[in-house]
């Protein structure tokens, strides 16, 4: 009780000491306004009250609680995502606690910046916005001390993009105390997932909260497994790229000798050619397990244009016959030599002969490409689908996993 008066004795003189409670790592700066322990004009025990309480040998265990109502602008590009928390810290400081025979008050309400509050730092932030810049921090007759903080953050994440668009990730979000040691503080976490909209490209399936081991700062992390829904890239990239590689197919029953065919062909591989290089620059790119889509478009690709170069040499060499059949000489008299050997051959012979001269072998050549072209694709169907089924990926921890913020440094 000795300390708390002090303290609503400094807040009613409009005393403040301004200091950043929590602030994220990247973009923004933070600055500190240290208040002096030596100052003369501060009464003793209002500083002593700007300190750790002092647990004994024990850590001040600081129950967290972690409220998760929205995450937004989940960027694969950039592997960045949004999100709205809530955070409700307790703990209990003994110094803060009276009498309520002496005192009827069950409670009261001070500045944040008035007594001992942890000061939290998130690892992955890009930036941190607090709704509330000046908290207000509820202490009972009993010296529970209660802090909500409402937040915004762009945080990074590293997503596991093998199966896009049927991806799931895991992201973290990593809270240190860097001004206390484990020995001093001790965190214990609970989350609750409030997100009631579905409405969105990710969805959150998962909520989890844990206090990592063998840490030299106390922290505690939050983790959210994020699923892909998948239906806005399905529509803007599988269907396109199986309806070009349909109608190429397709364009394999027209006959070989027909102009258009040509034209057919190499207009499919251009519009493939401008769809695949915007599919390149929507199509996210990793250091490690990279889409599967990534190598399915790329075979796509090869495949119509090996579809195309036949098409073309095969045309080619169709007309180069055709202009060598004509400029040879005509066989007449040995023709007439003939009718006159076998005056009277039968009817239904003729249509035969005639039949089978009319295909070359360009043409069997492209009906045998053709066959084995079809057989391709749809083998090739099949062999993407398990891949997609089996296949698996893990990222490599990084770098800067080795010691950073007070984790303890590998031998």
């Amino acid at each position: 009780m000795m300390a708390l008066w002090p303290l609503l004795h400094l807040t009613f003189l409009g005393f403040s000491i301004t200091w950043p409670l929590v602030h994220g790592q990247g973009f923004q700066e933070t600055a500190a306004v240290w208040p002096s322990l030596f100052n003369v004009s501060l009464p003793q025990k209002a500083q002593e009250s700007i300190q750790i309480p002092n647990n004994g040998s024990a850590p001040l265990l600081v129950d967290v609680q972690v409220f998760v109502s929205n995450v937004f602008n989940v960027d694969i590009l950039r592997y960045t995502m949004s999100s709205m928390l809530l955070l409700k810290l307790s703990w209990l400081d003994t110094r803060l606690a009276w009498n309520t025979s002496a005192h009827p008050w069950h409670a009261v309400t001070l500045p944040w910046d008035s007594l001992w509050t942890p000061r939290l730092t998130i690892l992955e932030a890009l930036w941190v916005d607090w709704r509330d810049q000046s908290p207000q921090v509820r202490v009972d007759q009993d010296g529970h001390v209660k802090l909500n903080l409402a937040l915004t953050t762009e945080t990074n994440c590293n997503f596991e993009l093998l199966h896009f668009p049927r991806d799931h990730s895991n992201c973290s979000l990593s809270f240190y105390a860097l001004s206390n040691t484990a020995m001093e503080l001790e965190f214990q976490t609970h989350a609750v997932n409030e997100i009631v909209s579905v409405k969105r490209e990710y969805v959150v399936y998962d909520l989890k909260t844990q206090v990592p081991p063998q840490q030299l700062v106390p922290c505690f992390q939050v983790k959210m497994s994020l699923k892909n829904t998948a239906l806005k890239s399905i529509i803007a990239l599988l269907v396109p790229a199986e309806a070009l590689l349909l109608a190429d197919v397709c364009g394999g029953l027209l006959p070989l000798q027909a102009i258009e065919r040509i034209g057919y062909k190499v207009t499919l591989l251009l519009g493939y050619l401008v769809f695949h290089s915007s599919l390149v620059q929507a199509l996210p790119s990793s250091s490690s397990c990279n889409p599967l889509l990534i190598y399915y478009f790329t075979i796509l690709l090869l495949l119509l244009f090996l579809s195309t170069m036949e098409t073309v040499l095969l045309a080619g060499l169709l007309a180069r016959s055709s202009l060598g059949a004509k400029s040879s000489p005509s066989p007449a008299p040995r023709g007439e030599q003939q009718e006159h050997d076998n005056p009277g051959p039968h009817p239904e012979e003729s249509p035969r002969g005639v039949k089978g001269s009319q295909r070359s072998w360009p043409e069997t050549a492209d009906r045998i490409f053709f066959l084995v072209y079809v057989v391709g694709v749809l083998c090739s169907q099949f062999i993407f689908a398990g891949i997609w089924m089996w296949a698996a990926c893990k990222s490599g921890p990084a770098p800067g996993e080795a010691a950073p913020h007070g984790r303890r440094p590998r031998p």
